[in-house]
């Protein structure tokens, strides 16, 4: 409010930032920004977080369970669990959830990108049209006296 108390009734300039912060797309810098091995990085984990791979993974993992069994040692039947159908099958369920709310915060934030977009020309076009009001308020009041 000081700013507004300090004016001159001639002056004609409004208080606002000279530099205001242009909303940008998060989501889509972020893929312009990708080097090439992040790009070889995200489609191995596109690949491998898939229900496809959870299925290859599980019919790969069961090809060497009867020999786990035939082995009749808990150590070895254990290990196969532990170490093969447990890490090999769960690692692509682990990465299809995670691709599930990966997805659904992009979603949330090109929402957020558009509400801000949005907001911000709001905001622009009453900041013209209070400049407006104020240079008719400082012409009125200057015909007044």
């Amino acid at each position: 409010m000081e700013a507004w108390a300090n004016m001159e009734q001639t002056e004609r300039t409004i208080p606002v930032a000279h530099h205001r912060h242009q909303p940008v797309n998060i989501n889509q810098v972020r893929v312009e920004t990708l080097g090439p091995l992040d790009r070889v990085g995200l489609l191995i984990t596109k690949s491998v977080g898939t229900m496809t791979a959870a299925i290859l993974f599980t019919c790969l993992s069961l090809l060497s369970l009867p020999a786990a069994i035939a082995s009749h040692n808990q150590l070895v039947i254990i290990s196969w669990i532990a170490q093969t159908f447990l890490q090999l099958v769960l690692l692509p369920i682990i990465l299809v959830g995670q691709n599930i709310q990966g997805r659904h915060s992009e979603l949330m934030a090109d929402e957020e990108y558009k509400t801000t977009q949005t907001t911000y020309k709001d905001l622009e076009h009453l900041i013209l049209v209070n400049k407006q009001q104020l240079d008719l308020l400082i012409e009125l009041t200057g015909k007044a006296k």
